[in-house]
């Protein structure tokens, strides 16, 4: 089994990239499932159901963050039954929608996904290494992909080390910046503190750089508006045995978006 996870998609530019790059990596590199970090699509911060849609016609499944109700109209349809964007499923119970899926390819190859959000310089959620203990159970597959959406690469590190041997793969989000620590743990599981963003490249993290510096030098709220100019995919495939769920190999992906 092959897969790819993409990055935080960041507004149209991200979207964009995503259209493009999908089927043809798909062709390229064989992959039996393509799952995407949805929580900026929307303007940069946020998801609305028409973004998830549209990336939805290029991706199997979508995860997401912190962001994920920063557009109100999202709530009722994460409540669709066949719905396929995530929200961390370590939100409270009452929170709309779910936190994990599982994916069965044309092959009949299963996959289990889970969305986690970290705590630490983050919002006070249950623990995600608990909420991980518990959904584990109720996949039923081997092979399980988690996206680890969090700011500390110490809660990414532990949670990669915690489910080692448990889930094929551990995979960052949130931060937007590409790691350069991928590898498989001794237990078998693949680990990438973060997998990068899909968006603008001359950006603070996919966003205009001028209102970024302003924000910092004034320490007043700026706009969330996304930047312009050349665009890159990031990501990273993980080959998994579809017998044991161990992970054989990972490679992050970076493609330019023609201009």
């Amino acid at each position: 089994m092959k897969l790819l996870f993409v990055g935080d998609i960041v507004g149209k530019p991200g979207r964009n990239a995503v259209r493009h790059f999908l089927p043809r990596l798909r062709d390229r590199l064989g992959l039996d499932f393509c799952i995407g970090n949805s929580e900026n699509s929307a303007g940069g911060a946020g998801i609305t159901p028409e973004t998830a849609e549209e990336l939805l016609q290029s991706l199997d499944l979508l995860t997401s963050g912190n962001h994920t109700f920063s557009k109100r109209e999202i709530g009722p349809y994460l409540e669709r039954p066949d719905c396929k964007q995530l929200r961390p499923a370590n939100y409270p119970e009452s929170a709309p929608g779910r936190g994990s899926a599982v994916l069965t390819a044309r092959s009949g190859a299963q996959l289990g996904v889970i969305n986690l959000e970290g705590r630490v310089f983050m919002k006070p959620l249950e623990c995600p290494f608990r909420t991980a203990d518990r959904i584990l159970p109720t996949l039923r597959t081997r092979c399980v992909l988690v996206d680890m959406h969090c700011e500390a690469t110490s809660e990414k590190n532990a949670m990669g080390h915690y489910l080692d041997g448990r889930v094929s793969a551990v995979l960052g989000s949130h931060t937007h910046i590409q790691t350069a620590d991928g590898r498989i743990l001794p237990g078998g599981t693949a680990y990438l503190t973060d997998v990068g963003m899909c968006g603008p490249w001359d950006s603070v993290i996919g966003l205009r750089k001028d209102f970024a510096i302003e924000r910092f030098l004034s320490q007043r709220p700026s706009p969330f508006e996304v930047a312009t100019g050349e665009v890159y995919l990031q990501g990273a495939v993980v080959e998994i045995d579809d017998a044991s769920g161990r992970a054989l190999r990972i490679e992050r992906v970076q493609e330019k978006l023609p201009e």
